[in-house]
């Protein structure tokens, strides 16, 4: 349309004209990047949108396209793929997309090998235990909500815990959810809760609930920081974790005591309704009043019966009987009693008896014993006294003939000198010298000339 020399488009001829340039001059391309806000209608299409560091692409992948999607390629949040297909504009929102034909697989997102290495990381920390895990309390009084003071999860989950049971108090420790800031606030808040909402505090919460509502991986990052896992963990009240929906995971879920699919469904698990607790109790009151009645009526039958018994008509009688049955029990017990006295007595003689024989024979043995070592031991004593004066008397001849005595006793002297050592050469003693001759039976003192 022309107005005053100046071409107007409408809305509608400029999104085509902007389409029409981007499908003529960009046509059909190959982009790589990674997948979010992934998800699959009834139809059968796709939607989900390619993103990297610096932008994302809105992209449509439709039913009658999925035979282009190369084998081993799984589509989900935070997986890397190459797709190819045209640049074109969906007319009615005005919004650029590409229709994709083909897709490749790359491998996982950034964001994806994050989650996986941080989860592993704490996994082995022992942090995602299941012997980590506490029960739920029964009845909470008071809980803690950790999640945005706007939108639809407070409102939500406040309903449904109101419905349930009118008589909870529940407090809200508004936090962001995503975005910058977001994971240490989230984390501030839990460890808020256990200072100041602990069980020695005025307003002493049972249960914690942390979460959001759904979103891509990006928006619900922040519940997959360390620092949320972290408080969550180490939380002393008990925590249900509600990120997202029933296919969203992230590592606060690992880290809390049970994980809710949604925050709705969180709000159910925390609370029993009030109706069911009251339907409860009142079956037990009904089943306490029924075992009550049953107690009494059989109390009063037994009444009944010891009343009409031969006992409350005729007790002394009763009381004769049994004594007569005391007595006669008693005599019993002195008869057994006795004769027991009596067998142990006899059993004590026999033992007696037979000890004496055994006794007996043990000395007559040990005796016999006694007296064959003794024999053994004399001779033994004889032989070896025999050998000894055997051993003596030759040693005392071998003595006789060695000794220089003997040598005396067949002719033979010996000469000492003044010194009184022997004389072996006349060349020992000189002329004038005092010597002594020892003969067979005595000596004879001389002097060398």
């Amino acid at each position: 349309m022309e107005s005053a020399g100046r071409r107007v488009y409408s809305v509608s001829e400029l999104t085509r004209r902007i389409k029409q340039t981007l499908e003529d001059e960009v046509g059909r391309v190959w982009v790589e990047g990674e997948i979010s806000n992934y998800k699959v209608y009834a139809s059968g299409h796709a939607y989900f949108s390619l993103k990297d560091a610096g932008a994302q692409l809105s992209a449509v992948l439709f039913a009658g396209s999925r035979s282009g999607v190369a084998a081993g390629a799984h589509l989900e949040d935070g997986q890397r793929i190459r797709a190819f297909g045209e640049v074109s504009v969906f007319e009615s929102r005005g919004q650029y997309q590409m229709i994709v034909r083909k897709v490749e697989p790359m491998g996982e997102g950034d964001l994806m090998r994050r989650f996986l290495e941080l989860k592993q990381r704490l996994e082995v920390e022992g942090l995602f235990a299941q012997a980590r895990k506490r029960p739920l309390p029964v009845l909470p009084q008071r809980i803690g909500i950790v999640t945005s003071p706007t939108g639809a999860v407070i409102h939500d989950m406040t309903t449904v815990l109101g419905r349930r049971f009118p008589n909870l108090h529940i407090r809200l420790a508004p936090v962001k959810v995503q975005g910058v800031g977001a994971a240490q606030e989230i984390a501030s808040a839990v460890r808020l809760f256990n200072r100041a909402c602990g069980p020695d505090s005025v307003w002493p919460a049972d249960l914690l609930i942390v979460g959001r509502g759904g979103g891509s991986l990006e928006d619900l990052w922040a519940f997959n920081e360390e620092c949320v896992a972290r408080a969550v963990a180490e939380s002393a009240i008990p925590v249900i974790s509600a990120v997202g929906h029933d296919t969203d995971f992230s590592l606060c879920d690992f880290a809390a005591d049970v994980r809710a699919p949604t925050p709705s469904a969180a709000a159910e698990l925390a609370v029993t309704t009030k109706q069911e607790w009251e339907q409860c109790l009142a079956h037990h009151a009904r089943a306490l009043k029924q075992t009550v009645r049953r107690q009494v009526t059989a109390w009063r039958m037994r009444v009944m019966t010891a009343r009409s018994s031969r006992f409350f008509q005729q007790p002394r009688q009763l009381v004769e009987r049994r004594a007569q049955q005391v007595d006669t029990l008693a005599m019993r017990m002195d008869h057994a009693a006795a004769q027991r006295v009596q067998e142990g007595r006899q059993r004590t003689e026999r033992a007696y008896g037979r000890l004496r024989v055994v006794r007996e024979r043990y000395e007559h043995l040990t005796r016999a014993r006694l007296e064959e070592n003794v024999r053994r031991l004399e001779a033994a004593c004889r032989l070896r006294l025999e050998r000894l004066r055997a051993g003596v008397a030759g040693n005392a001849r071998q003595l006789d003939l060695l000794s220089p005595l003997a040598v005396l006793e067949r002719g033979y002297s010996l000469t000492r000198g003044p010194d009184g050592r022997l004389v072996r050469s006349a060349r020992d003693l000189s002329s004038g010298a005092e010597i002594s001759t020892q003969l067979k039976d005595g000596s004879v003192a001389s002097i060398v000339r």
